[in-house]
């Protein structure tokens, strides 16, 4: 996107636009500060917090200045936005050091040198010094109960209950936008359509305070075709951790993509141009079988969160897991990577080899020596890709090499997988 592309027309088009305040479109003919907010109650980011950081990504990429706020104050409060009850407060410590991670995590998105070079600030600064007195007297008399039931985030939890707590945290939230209004110059607040309410309230808090003008645009809450729930799979939710989430489960999310969700995806969580993206749609609508769509997602989304080896690794493993590639052209990366996604087992080597039958039993893919001797007699065990017989199954030998690091991959049928590193002197293939 160049300087002079109207940031709203590139997010309308990416289908990334919800709801926005009148007289947008005229204020970002200006370079404008925008700010997003991050709430520190994990130490990392899932995949439902990129929407709003892609929206800085734009914002910065046409020419406005992006701050990414992390909440180390109100994170100790916990907003009430979609919950439908009350949320365990965290300790200070955690909700400091959850800052941190995030913070981390943001700088992979954005560019914090240049002239409209991205900020990260926090809001512990600013709110954790702040009295119940100047609450009550600076922000809090700017609005009225009435005003405050009326938001989305309040009613939904009416019947159940609210926590005063939690009842304040618009308050706070609209402290954040006023306080960036100051210290920023930040005039746009992005947020999840989830969060109107509470960013008019800061737009409000602003105009009441004479701190002068400020606009709003939330962003959708991605829904899948399915109907299911973005970024969740059946382990839980997909994080931007890597020890949380694996770069080669984070890939094969993507990989796994519907064919319906793919092109929405690529404008969603991708900066490809929009001409790219177009012939990457009509190339998977014509081959779907090729899975084009999702092989360029998961290898963009990837390479930003975790970087280009990372990604060049996951789609090594996953084009082995799934794709029939071959073991033996595997790097030493993709073996590493392996260990953690399928049974791995250390086994010494034995100066005659390994025997595969023990291997399969020593990695629990059967559950006896004689249900590994009579799949191989019918022709369902691989080693390091080949098929093995009963005569033609010991392990670790000159003339059946090992893969890198000295393992051996084995396979049961046709998908099931496990990884095997021989310990020993003859570990390295060698007599």
């Amino acid at each position: 996107m160049s300087p002079t592309t109207h940031l709203l027309d590139e997010l309308t088009w990416r289908g990334l636009v919800y709801q926005h305040t009148e007289g947008l479109a005229d204020a970002l003919r200006e370079p404008r500060g925008f700010y997003a907010g991050f709430d520190p109650t994990a130490d990392s980011l899932h995949l439902g917090h990129i929407v709003p950081v892609m929206g800085l990504v734009h914002a910065q990429r046409a020419g406005h200045r992006p701050v990414a706020l992390v909440g180390g104050g109100t994170g100790l409060i916990g907003d009430p936005s979609g919950k439908v009850a009350e949320r365990q407060l965290i300790s200070a410590e955690e909700v400091a050091e959850n800052a941190r991670a995030i913070g981390k995590q943001l700088e992979r998105f954005l560019d914090f040198s240049g002239p409209n070079a991205a900020r990260m600030r926090d809001n512990a600064e600013w709110l954790r010094p702040l009295t119940a007195i100047e609450l009550l007297r600076d922000v809090g008399k700017h609005f009225t109960v009435n005003f405050m039931l009326a938001k989305e985030s309040v009613q939904s939890r009416l019947e159940t209950g609210i926590s005063f707590t939690e009842f304040s945290y618009m308050l706070l939230q609209a402290y954040d936008f006023l306080e960036l209004r100051r210290r920023e110059n930040v005039t746009v607040q992005l947020g999840g359509s989830d969060q109107w309410g509470n960013m008019t309230a800061g737009m409000e808090l602003i105009r009441r305070s004479g701190a002068g003008d400020a606009h709003v645009l939330t962003m959708p809450l991605v829904k899948t075709a399915a109907g299911t729930k973005f970024g969740k799979t059946e382990q839980g939710a997909v994080w931007l951790d890597a020890e949380r989430t694996s770069p080669y489960k984070f890939f094969q999310f993507w990989i796994n993509a519907d064919d319906r969700d793919a092109g929405m995806f690529l404008r969603y969580f991708t900066l490809l141009p929009r001409a790219e993206i177009e012939e990457v749609e009509r190339e998977a609508t014509a081959y779907p079988e090729r899975r084009l769509a999702q092989r360029v997602l998961a290898a963009e989304v990837t390479t930003r969160v975790h970087g280009e080896e990372a990604a060049r690794v996951a789609a090594e493993v996953s084009a082995l897991l799934f794709g029939g590639a071959e073991a033996t052209s595997l790097s030493e990366g993709a073996v590493h990577a392996l260990r953690s996604e399928i049974p791995y087992a250390e086994v010494a080597l034995p100066e005659a080899g390994a025997d595969a039958l023990d291997l399969l039993v020593e990695t629990k893919l059967v559950a006896s020596r004689g249900a590994a001797k009579r799949l191989a007699e019918q022709g369902g065990v691989y080693v390091n890709g080949a098929r093995v017989s009963m005569v033609d199954r010991m392990v670790g030998l000159e003339r059946r090499k090992l893969l890198a690091g000295g393992h051996v991959l084995l396979r049961k049928g046709a998908r099931d997988y496990a990884l095997v590193k021989l310990t020993g002197g003859t570990a390295d293939g060698r007599r």
